[in-house]
């Protein structure tokens, strides 16, 4: 009984010692790491999310830049931090990728971090060129079927999250298509407005302006529901492919280690800023969905998006070199 009584004290003191830790943080400034360059629908995310964190937790939060290899660089060096909270990394779909077509890099995506929340989700959107002469997704299939190896689309570079999505949909959709790759998005945007491209699988925030002039031919969503800015697109499933969905995905991660009850803060801290009505209207008026999973949620989304561009990869034969 006494070995029992002891037990429980000290179940008891690491309890009120992990409060107490989770009550105290943070009380100093951290920083919140976003792998890609300032504008990015990544970084706008961490902003607005940041800005509002920032004055719930009573700290500055520093949204630092840390760009390259798809954002890699920035995991590589929160992967390193100091498991107490104070560096945060702001992954996306991107990471997703990058972890199943690259086995050597220093980190491990499902491994080295601890899932947080799921900020925001961005969907993106099938366009053609008016002048490709397709009005519907079926039509656009049809089209490359007839003239295998011809029909071009643009992507922001060979192992990312564009290419990846577009060759899962060639996939389901029995296609063969011609991939040329570009430095960003608004270079891919603007290849297709020239008419450089047949065809883009692009973030919604970057195409909804030249949908509503006329300028490009929206076919479909990515995402498994239609999307409120674009109510008269139907999804890929919709269309004539089913089983497709695809989304850009940003979430919080710490180092893998780090304390449980902080998590579960910072979890209800960035639950707090998505209620938020100014939150939601920001980030919403640029085409986010808003997020809000928890850890356990997350991880599994996570996981799941792992296994399904594994797959994409290695039946495209997909190669960054």
């Amino acid at each position: 009984m006494k070995k029992i009584t002891i037990i429980a004290a000290v179940a008891a003191l690491a309890c009120a010692a992990g409060l107490a830790r989770a009550q105290d943080y943070p009380n100093a400034p951290f920083h919140l790491i976003s792998g890609f360059p300032a504008g990015s629908t990544a970084d706008i995310s961490a902003r607005v999310v940041g800005a509002k964190m920032g004055q719930i937790l009573g700290q500055q939060l520093v949204v630092e830049n840390r760009t390259g290899a798809s954002s890699s660089i920035g995991a590589a060096l929160v992967a390193r931090a100091p498991k107490d909270g104070y560096m945060l990394f702001v992954a996306s779909a991107a990471n997703m990728v990058n972890a199943a077509m690259n086995a050597s890099m220093s980190f491990d995506i499902m491994k080295d971090f601890a899932p947080i929340a799921l900020i925001t989700s961005t969907p993106t959107v099938l366009v053609v060129r008016p002048d490709l002469g397709v009005k519907s997704v079926t039509e656009l299939i049809a089209l490359a079927k007839a003239k295998p190896d011809t029909i071009t689309f643009g992507t922001t570079g060979p192992g990312t999250i564009q290419r990846i999505a577009t060759e899962y949909f060639a996939g389901i959709a029995g296609v063969k298509l011609v991939h040329v790759p570009y430095k960003g998005a608004n270079e891919t945007t603007t290849a297709i407005l020239s008419g450089e491209i047949d065809m883009t699988i692009n973030g919604m925030s970057n195409i909804l302006p030249h949908i509503g002039e006329g300028k490009l031919k929206a076919l479909a969503v990515s995402t498994v529901t239609r999307n409120p800015l674009a109510p008269d697109v139907p999804t890929m499933q919709e269309a004539g492919v089913p089983g497709y969905s695809s989304q850009g995905a940003f979430g919080l991660f710490a180092p893998a280690g780090t304390p449980k009850d902080i998590i579960a803060k910072i979890h209800a801290d960035t639950a707090a800023v998505l209620a938020q009505p100014d939150v939601k209207k920001a980030l919403e008026a640029r085409s986010f969905v808003i997020g809000g999973a928890g850890p356990a949620e997350f991880e599994k989304f996570i996981a799941d998006e792992h296994v399904k561009w594994q797959k994409v990869i290695k039946e495209a034969d997909i190669k960054i070199n």
